[in-house]
């Protein structure tokens, strides 16, 4: 307890370390978690280490975060990375650890926090041992490559506590690799993060609007995903899908919200007769909550997942959702209620999951209502506090 005469408690110093800030989910979550900081007990700051990946940056500094970038950027880490280029951009020099070793010293903080596997294998091994290591886990860990997984095996014990995004990904981590429990510390816990769509959801005239953005035809109905273009994601299956979907429905429309190392081949199936002029590519976009009533159901075609922001955002929106039995997404849908899941791989499951949607205008909706009334389960606000619970816990000697 505190008496009027005591100097103030000193802010607990903690630096958030991820690959890079581009439109990615895990990124995303360090935009909505910084939102909602106890700024009178913790001083967060957030390093990065792909100068190229830095979309999200002003966020973070409009949020009052410090950010920091790790890689060898001679333009400065506020500069926007050109989406063009950003495919040949795969690397970052060599030297960025050295550089998160001496930014660590140098600003004294009490937590790194890692979030992806390469840059927490960097800190475990070069940051001092006065300083406390959390980890989130996004992913499952036998989906990483296997450097990764060996890095992972040999230095995971260095955190004092982990955090999984979902249950699914909390499964995989070898418990023989977690930190050794001490009182008052859980080793390993699952924290459900959430969408933060900025204290608003879209009003009346909502899909009007977002449809005009788009320019799609206002009665023609709309699949769409928000997702970059990687193979985990299979947006090759979902094209497949919405082909057989237009055999029953000709005039149905997908949008594609992303970037990503496949956009060529993908624009080139979409090209095809069978699907011409009927995929809406929009590449990265700052405004999707905005854009999301757009769509009558919302698709995750994913082969692997953790547990994606972009499917959150979408139920908070009042989206009814197709997704595939993947990571956590069963764990927060489920099939009948919220809309349907589907085998992963699965092109036809997914094209009748589409058609049921599209038959059933009441169906929908009470998709919808029901997705809505489940994301009222995902707090971010709570989840940062539960993530700062954790700080406290780890800190306590």
């Amino acid at each position: 307890m505190t008496t009027p005469g005591d100097p103030p408690a000193r802010k607990v110093r903690v630096l958030w370390l991820t690959k890079g800030l581009g439109r990615g989910g895990a990124e995303q979550l360090l935009v909505n978690c910084a939102r909602h900081a106890d700024r009178s007990r913790f001083e967060v700051e957030v390093a990065y280490v792909l100068p190229w990946k830095d979309a999200l940056v002003p966020a973070l500094r409009e949020a009052g975060v410090t950010v920091h970038c790790l890689g060898d950027d001679p333009g400065g880490s506020t500069r926007s990375a050109d989406p063009a280029s950003a495919g040949s951009q795969t690397r970052a020099d060599r030297s960025w650890p050295l550089r998160l070793r001496r930014l660590v010293a140098a600003r004294g903080y009490d937590v790194v926090h890692t979030h992806m596997p390469v840059p927490a294998f960097a800190a475990r091994m070069l940051v001092s041992r006065g300083v406390t290591l959390v980890h989130t886990e996004h992913n499952l860990w036998h989906r990483y490559r296997t450097p990764t997984r060996l890095a992972n095996a040999w230095t995971y014990k260095r955190n004092a506590a982990v955090i999984a995004v979902s249950k699914a990904v909390a499964a995989t981590i070898d418990p023989a690799r977690l930190p050794r429990p001490r009182p008052g510390v859980e080793p390993l816990r699952v924290i459900y993060h959430g969408p933060d769509l900025g204290g608003a959801l879209p009003g009346a005239g909502g899909r009007e609007r977002a449809r005009r953005l788009l320019d799609l035809d206002q009665d023609a109905f709309t699949c769409g995903v928000v997702a970059n273009f990687t193979p985990k994601k299979d947006h090759a299956g979902l094209l497949e899908a919405h082909a057989l979907l237009r055999q029953s429905e000709p005039g149905a429309r997908l949008v594609l919200i992303g970037l990503g190392p496949l956009e060529a081949e993908l624009r080139e199936r979409a090209s095809r007769p069978d699907l011409a002029g009927s995929v809406v590519f929009t590449g990265s976009r700052g405004d999707v909550p905005e854009l999301l009533p757009a769509f009558d159901v919302f698709a995750l075609g994913s082969r692997q997942e953790g547990l994606p922001v972009a499917l959150m955002e979408a139920m908070a929106t009042g989206l009814p959702v197709v997704v595939t039995d993947v990571g956590g997404m069963p764990e927060i849908v489920t099939d009948g209620v919220e809309g349907r899941v589907v085998p992963a791989g699965d092109p036809a499951a997914l094209a009748a999951a589409f058609a049921e949607a599209a038959a059933d205008p009441a169906r929908r909706r009470a998709w919808g209502k029901a997705a809505r009334l489940r994301s009222e389960t995902f707090d971010v606000a709570g989840a940062q506090a539960r993530i700062e619970d954790v700080y406290r816990e780890v800190l306590a000697r």
